[in-house]
């Protein structure tokens, strides 16, 4: 599938401060809604090689590989985006069809990341691979790529259809000041809590989606504010097909 293009999905609020600021979110490996996501215990690190004199010991190089996963995650920040714009499941999520989706030209996002020298890696483009069951690449006789932790999914996640953007230690002068709303009180926040914000050109936006069950007082927000961000970008009005248990896009003429 053509990944040129793909989606993000934001609630009203988040995808108004996309549009308004024309950044990126891209959060902590850690910190993902799915306890599996880029865990190092994707890996089997049980079969090291016991070298000559046990040296290095083979419990020292199992436990060396799974703290050097760990560290990887913990360093790895992902911006998550979908091939598809009408995915009845992602749009439910947003605010039970309520939100928006925006389209993103994945090669002008590259440049813009690159041209602000994001992180120490530039963004990679991968697309999650999804497993029925957990099977774990043998970690010294596999050797599994980063790529594997990064991308490696339960299969009740396919309806997603991601695709991740990943770069590795991003440069704090991108970090965002948001923190979730139970750390606020805390004397000491932990850095993966921390979203950092790329800033996008304006071609990097082509298009704008609206939930079906959008408040007209958002739309106009959104509307608005897409307009002022780069006029030629086309907004849609997401309809419900009544034929069949599939969503529409309705372009929106000019207002």
């Amino acid at each position: 599938m053509d990944m040129t293009r793909l989606y993000k999905y934001l609630d009203v609020t988040g995808g108004l401060a996309m549009l308004e600021h024309h950044n990126l979110q891209f959060t902590n490996a850690s910190k993902f809604n799915d306890p599996f996501d880029c865990h190092p215990a994707l890996f089997d690190y049980s079969h090291a090689p016991v070298n000559k004199n046990n040296w290095p010991p083979a419990d020292f190089l199992s436990m060396k590989g799974e703290n050097d996963m760990e560290n990887l995650r913990n360093s790895t920040w992902m911006c998550c985006l979908s091939k598809v714009y009408d995915s009845l499941l992602m749009w439910a999520y947003y605010n039970s069809h309520k939100g928006i989706c925006i389209g993103l030209n994945v090669e002008a996002v590259l440049k813009s990341c690159q041209h602000g020298f994001f992180g120490l890696m530039y963004p990679s483009v991968e697309e999650v691979k999804y497993k029925d069951i957990l099977q774990k690449p043998d970690y010294f006789k596999d050797h599994p790529s980063w790529i594997d932790l990064w991308t490696t999914k339960a299969k009740a996640w396919g309806h997603e259809q991601e695709v991740r953007l990943i770069t590795k230690d991003p440069a704090w002068v991108r970090a965002g000041r948001d923190i979730p709303n139970e750390l606020k009180d805390d004397e000491i926040v932990d850095g993966k809590e921390i979203r950092h914000y790329p800033q996008l050109s304006a071609d990097c936006f082509e298009s704008v989606y609206l939930g079906v069950n959008i408040l007209p007082r958002n739309k106009t927000k959104i509307i608005k504010v897409t307009r002022n961000l780069n006029p030629n970008i086309k907004i849609y009005q997401m309809t419900t097909d009544p034929e069949a248990f599939l969503l529409r896009a309705k372009e929106i003429e000019e207002q």
